[in-house]
């Protein structure tokens, strides 16, 4: 990955405490996985945070993978760090890990 791309993301992920890379929009999403984990954060309260459609920036599509070394789509970031595809999110809801990690400080 350029550094160019790699300090793209970064900067998406830095300057905004949740963000989902997903296909489609919290509105709209374009696949069964990314609606899922819009879901798990709706359940969770989250209402404002920054969805990326990697559909409308192959560069971003492809360069999360790297970047995350996790080969799929959607990927959550919370305060930095990331946490997971749609199968972790919906486990952590499930057991309720991820509730406590949005509400830490």
């Amino acid at each position: 990955m350029d550094e160019a791309l790699r300090q793209r993301i970064e900067k998406l992920i830095d300057e905004h405490p949740i963000v989902l890379f997903m296909k489609g929009t919290r509105l709209f999403p374009r696949c069964g996985f990314s609606a899922t984990a819009v879901h798990a954060l709706k359940m969770c309260g989250v209402s404002d945070f920054l969805d990326v459609d990697v559909l409308k920036d192959p560069e971003i599509r492809a360069g999360i993978k790297e970047f995350s070394d996790w080969p799929t789509i959607p990927q959550l970031y919370v305060r930095g760090k990331f946490v997971g595809g749609s199968d972790i999110v919906r486990e952590m809801v499930e057991s309720g890990e991820l509730q406590k990690l949005l509400a830490e400080d």
